[in-house]
C-alpha cells in the first residue's frame, strides 16, 4: 500500500516549466505597469521637443523659463530676459508653455 501512494505522488508532479510561471508573470506586470508607460512618455516628450520652434515659450529641466529665439538639430537659443540668451540642449527642455501663460521676458 505504501508503494501505491508514493507512485501516485511521483506521477502527479507538475512539469518543470511551471516553476517559471510566477517569474514570467512578474515580468509581464513590470512591463505593463512600469516599462511600457515610461516608453510612451519618452516618445511623447521626444515628439514635443522636436516640434519646438521659434517663438515658443519653454521651461528647461533646470527651471529656466524663456522664449525660443533659434533652434537647430541639437540646441535651442532661449531668451530668458531682454537681451539675455542662453544656449540649451534641446533634450533638456522640459515643457512648452501654451500661449497665454506668463512670460519671463515681457
Amino acid at each position: 500500500m505504501l508503494d501505491f501512494l508514493s507512485a501516485g505522488a511521483a506521477g502527479s508532479a507538475p512539469p518543470g516549466w511551471v516553476q517559471f510561471l510566477p517569474i514570467i508573470g512578474m515580468v509581464a506586470i513590470f512591463w505593463f505597469l512600469i516599462i511600457r508607460p515610461q516608453m510612451k512618455r519618452q516618445k511623447a516628450h521626444q515628439a514635443k521637443i522636436s516640434s519646438v520652434k521659434k517663438g515658443d515659450q519653454v521651461v528647461t529641466a533646470g527651471g529656466l523659463v524663456g522664449k525660443v529665439v533659434r533652434t537647430d538639430d541639437d540646441y535651442a537659443d532661449i531668451e530668458i530676459a531682454q537681451g539675455v540668451r542662453v544656449k540649451a540642449v534641446k533634450s533638456t527642455i522640459g515643457d512648452i508653455i501654451p500661449p497665454g501663460g506668463s512670460a519671463a521676458n515681457d
